[in-house]
C-alpha cells in the first residue's frame, strides 16, 4: 500500500499543480487598442522662444548649485522651469500655436548641455489640446540636435518619434530655436 501511495503522491501534486496554475490570474492581458486607427507621420514646424531676461521670461532659473563649477563654461546644477510659446515664425509676434512646458537642467560637466524635460501643449488648429513629450540631451552649441519624443495626449497618443532643434538666433541669453518634429502616432 505504502508503495502505490508513494506512486499516486507524485501524480497527484501535478494535477493540483497545473489546476491552481490553469486557475490563477496573470499579472497582464493583451488586447486590441481600442479606438486604435493606422499609423500616421506628422511633421511638426515651430520657433521656440526662449526669454531668460526682461520683465517677461518665459524660462526662469530656479536653482543654483550650492558649489560653484570651476567651469564657468558648463553651468553645471542650474535648473530652469519654462513655459515657452511656440509660434509659426521665427518672430515672437507670430501666431501662436502652443507651449513648451517643462523644464530643462545643466547636467553636463565639461560643456554647456541641458537634460530637456517638455511637453509640446498645442492650443490652435488640427491639434488643438493634444500635446507631444520631449525628453533629451541638447548641447546647445551644436548646430542641430535632436531629442527623442517618447509619448503624447489626444491626437498624439502613443506617440514616438524625433525633434530636431536648430539655433535660428540668440541675443544675450534669450534665444529663438526653430524646431522640425517628426512624430508617428
Amino acid at each position: 500500500m505504502a508503495k502505490r501511495f508513494q506512486l499516486i503522491l507524485p501524480l497527484f501534486s501535478t494535477i493540483l499543480l497545473l489546476a491552481v496554475t490553469a486557475e490563477s490570474n496573470s499579472y497582464s492581458k493583451t488586447t486590441p487598442f481600442q479606438g486604435y486607427k493606422p499609423e500616421k507621420l506628422t511633421h511638426l514646424h515651430f520657433y521656440f522662444h526662449d526669454v531668460i531676461s526682461g520683465d517677461k521670461p518665459t524660462a526662469i532659473r530656479v536653482t543654483v548649485p550650492p558649489v560653484v563649477n570651476s567651469s564657468a563654461v558648463s553651468s553645471f546644477g542650474v535648473v530652469v522651469i519654462a513655459d515657452i510659446p511656440l509660434t509659426e515664425g521665427p518672430d515672437r509676434s507670430s501666431k501662436e500655436i502652443g507651449r513648451a512646458q517643462g523644464m530643462y537642467a545643466s547636467t553636463d560637466m565639461n560643456t554647456l548641455s541641458f537634460t530637456m524635460v517638455f511637453n509640446l501643449v498645442f492650443t490652435e488648429g488640427e491639434f488643438n489640446g493634444s500635446t507631444v513629450s520631449m525628453y533629451g540631451r541638447n548641447p546647445i552649441f551644436s548646430k542641430v540636435r535632436e531629442f527623442p519624443i517618447i509619448g503624447g495626449t489626444g491626437a498624439f497618443r502613443l506617440a514616438r518619434g524625433y525633434a530636431q532643434a536648430d539655433t535660428y538666433s540668440i541675443s544675450g541669453l534669450d534665444a529663438v530655436v526653430e524646431y522640425n518634429v517628426f512624430v508617428s502616432h
